[in-house]
């Protein structure tokens, strides 16, 4: 009895529905039934997949955990030695390489911490030690490189051509098992608000993604990079089909940034920004845009006249829908670079040109003080004593002599580093001479000695 009401109520909605002047947009009638290849034929991405697999390595990282500081005294003052260093696998990921000499990229969360850096390449049955290059935490991405020559690096793809619903790959090292491929399709696009990185602007994709994944390489089916594999949302820590990229774009320009310059500079303008809520759409002629809710003291945006209130709709003619968007833009950008916004004020259109900045202020150039330390570049530390290395050319003296970015400058002989002022004076009195230069290293203080 139940069954025979329920059809008797479908039917009767049925009739309604179709009983009514509604138009039903209806697909073509009898559509074609055929294999998507011929009777002999395998469809198949092999020849498309092969040069982006051997792309992709394997890299491994090990920590070195050192024994109490109490049991290292004690050897060092009985024994003349230090205890042997305890080196433990600390995490598995994978990169993907970007130029035939070696450089690779890779996720910034892949080798954080790490004391050792291993590759293995997919078609070379070969171990290489990695030196990094840069990292950038904020994008979450770090380059490394190789000794190594005639490699194959991937080809890279433009965000403009990636689209919702293309089928994609990701390659990696999924649990360590070894190289796997996963297929699946673009779920979304721009993607942000994930909690992830601060710069986000994610690709999403149901192509499974799994730890060790992270640092992997996204692609289309002609096999050119669309994006750099970097977390998922799982309840469980496996695949549900929510994994998240960084787009091409994005690799591109940060990549470019490390291996030139060993650091990620980003433009600044100082302000604060908001989406146009349904509240505040009646005062303004657009519903689309960033309007500035704060502009920062003596910043960009204050020295070229930005006021609350502001809607800014566009950079140098490139339309901002949304504020993560110019977020987006703008950190895309150089500091000193010009850029004119498209801003609505009180319902009229006006422009304004403004000269970008560095968020983090001006760098030193330690080579220009003492032509030994060519490549080194400095900044000042807010509210902790000694200045931090912010970038070291690749090749450079600085490279040779074993600075690495993030190093912090404690003391020059007798003198403790509190600014680059300090800097400045104690590199200037021993210019050319022999010094002793004591280096905090994420907790372990290091002694490089330079004449």
């Amino acid at each position: 009895m139940m069954v025979k009401k329920t059809l008797l109520i479908t039917t009767l909605v049925s009739s309604m529905l179709f009983g009514t002047s509604v138009h039903i947009n209806n697909a073509p009638a009898n559509p074609k039934h055929r294999l998507p290849n011929g009777k002999n034929e395998i469809l198949s991405f092999n020849s498309v997949l092969k040069d982006a697999i051997n792309a992709v390595v394997n890299i491994s990282t090990k920590k070195i955990n050192y024994r109490g500081d109490i049991n290292r005294r004690f050897f060092r003052e009985f024994f003349g030695r230090d205890l042997p260093p305890k080196k433990s696998a600390n995490s598995l990921g994978s990169g993907v390489i970007v130029s035939s000499d070696g450089y690779i990229v890779t996720n910034n969360h892949v080798i954080d911490g790490a004391d050792e850096i291993s590759v293995t390449i997919n078609d070379r049955d070969k171990e290489y030690i990695a030196k990094v290059i840069g990292r950038d935490k904020d994008s979450d991405l770090a380059v490394i490189k190789i000794e190594a020559e005639n490699l194959k690096p991937i080809k890279f793809s433009n965000i403009r051509d990636v689209k919702l619903g293309d089928v994609v790959f990701a390659i990696g090292d999924p649990f360590g098992v070894g190289q796997t491929v996963t297929q699946g399709i673009i779920s979304a696009m721009n993607k942000y608000g994930v909690g992830i990185n601060k710069y986000e602007n994610f690709i999403q994709t149901d192509a499974s993604i799994n730890p060790g994944n992270s640092g992997g390489a996204l692609i289309d089916s002609r096999g050119a990079l669309i994006g750099i594999n970097s977390a998922i949302i799982s309840s469980s820590g496996g695949n549900n089909g929510v994994g998240f990229t960084i787009p091409v774009d994005m690799v591109k320009n940060v990549v470019t940034k490390l291996i030139e310059h060993g650091r990620v500079d980003r433009g600044f303008m100082g302000v604060n920004i908001s989406k146009v809520t349904k509240e505040l759409e009646p005062l303004y002629k657009r519903r689309h845009g960033a309007i500035v809710v704060n502009v920062q003291e003596n910043s960009p945006a204050e020295r070229a006249g930005i006021q609350r209130g502001d809607l800014i709709y566009g950079v140098n003619n490139r339309s901002v829908k949304e504020p993560h968007e110019l977020q987006h833009i703008i950190m895309s950008l150089n500091p000193n670079e010009t850029i004119t916004l498209s801003i609505e004020r009180d319902k009229v259109d006006i422009k304004k040109s403004l000269k970008l900045s560095n968020l983090e202020g001006d760098l030193l150039d330690l080579g220009s003080i003492d032509r030994s330390f060519n490549g080194l570049y400095l900044s000042e530390l807010k509210n902790q004593n000694g200045v931090i290395v912010k970038k070291v050319k690749f090749n450079s003296q600085a490279y040779r002599d074993g600075f690495n970015v993030g190093d912090i400058i404690i003391q020059v002989e007798n003198r403790a580093i509190n600014s680059l002022s300090d800097v400045k004076d104690i590199f200037t009195r021993y210019r050319g001479r022999a010094k002793r230069i004591y280096i905090n290293r994420k907790g372990t203080i290091l002694l490089i000695v330079k004449r």
